[in-house]
């Protein structure tokens, strides 16, 4: 610890005094005056440490900075880093940077680590990624469609939705297969103030069904049947049951996607069977054409995902439960495109996005 004696001049005691009576200055300046006040009246270091909750180290650098440069040696500078100026040239560079991989083996950057490695502020990469509207933390899949045939079967169906035969039957049929009956092993913890609702990580999984639904987009309406199985026969059986829903001289518009179970022998027979009924089928992976998939991302979010069920059985009569009531109050699909900068066009591959 110095010895050497604190000594003001008449200014620096006033001065001192004043920043001591401050209430607007920072609290940091305020206490190194009230140190430096208490060292030059003889209070000892034990005193100081006591009364102004400080260390000995603190009271001794607080001490020599004052003696070195008078009232100057209580302020504090931080000059911290220097603004990166964006130049069109940086923004280049930290552009060409982000399309590149990172060297250490990772898949994408990030706005301190591309930051560290081009050795500017993080605040400036993330303004030119903002700018730029690039997110390298996400990721988008998509599945192009490989069918040669993809507009000509696009626009029938959408023609379907938007101009469909006068006095004829719509339908999307697609079947949702190997539905889990599961039932937690833990208590479920009910949604209560400040906390989501609550599953355990254990549950018993009594056995799946399948879930055949046909939505006609005319209303909305969803006639559903499970089946401990998704077989051709089951598939015709269930076409069947929706044939035997329409007028006898109606024609009957059914929209499917590509499965083998839909093309077999047994399908095709039924076809011969029922002249009024035809089949429109989606181009190759481009199953997001048929709406009945949206209807089952449906059920999946407000039955299935959260959904506790004691046996298969106890499981199908809460499908069922749910199909009749949302029936009940259906109304059509209004399928349009609701970006249009994802619009389909003549040069472009056809891809679903997710």
């Amino acid at each position: 610890m110095s010895s050497d004696p604190i000594i003001f001049t008449d200014s620096q005691q006033v001065e001192l005094s004043r920043i001591v009576q401050s209430r607007s200055l920072p609290a940091g300046y305020v206490f190194r005056a009230r140190l430096i006040l208490m060292l030059a009246k003889g209070n000892s270091y034990n005193i100081i440490k006591e009364r102004l909750r400080t260390t000995a180290p603190t009271i001794s650098r607080w001490k020599q900075r004052f003696l070195a440069a008078g009232l100057d040696g209580l302020d504090t500078s931080h000059p911290g880093q220097p603004a990166s100026v964006l130049t069109p040239k940086l923004r280049a560079r930290i552009l060409s940077a982000t399309r590149r991989n990172p060297r250490d083996g990772s898949t994408h950057w990030s706005c301190r680590r591309l930051a560290a490695e081009l050795g500017i502020s993080k605040d400036a990469v993330h303004r030119v990624w903002q700018e730029a509207g690039l997110k390298p933390h996400r990721l988008e899949r998509y599945m192009a469609s490989d069918d040669p045939d993809f507009e000509a079967k696009a626009a029938d169906i959408i023609g379907l939705y938007l101009n469909p035969p006068q006095h004829a039957a719509v339908f999307c049929v697609d079947e949702k297969t190997a539905i889990q009956a599961l039932d937690r092993l833990d208590p479920v913890l009910p949604l209560s103030p400040g906390r989501a609702e609550r599953h355990g990580f254990e549950y018993y999984r009594h056995g799946t069904l399948s879930l055949y639904a046909a939505l006609e987009t005319a209303t909305g309406r969803v006639h559903g049947k499970t089946t401990p199985r998704h077989t051709s026969q089951d598939f015709v059986a269930f076409l069947k049951e929706v044939v035997a829903l329409c007028p006898p001289d109606r024609q009957i518009h059914i929209i499917l996607d590509n499965l083998s179970a839909h093309k077999t022998g047994l399908v095709r027979q039924f076809l011969e069977q029922n002249p009024r009924v035809r089949f429109h089928f989606t181009p190759t992976y481009s199953s997001w054409l048929n709406q009945v998939e949206l209807w089952f991302a449906k059920i999946e979010r407000e039955v299935i995902a959260r959904g506790v069920f004691t046996s298969v059985p106890d499981l199908a009569r809460k499908l069922r439960r749910y199909i009749n009531a949302y029936s009940a109050n259906a109304r059509p699909i209004q399928w349009k495109y609701s970006d249009t900068s994802r619009r389909i066009r003549s040069n472009d591959f056809s891809a679903t996005r997710h």
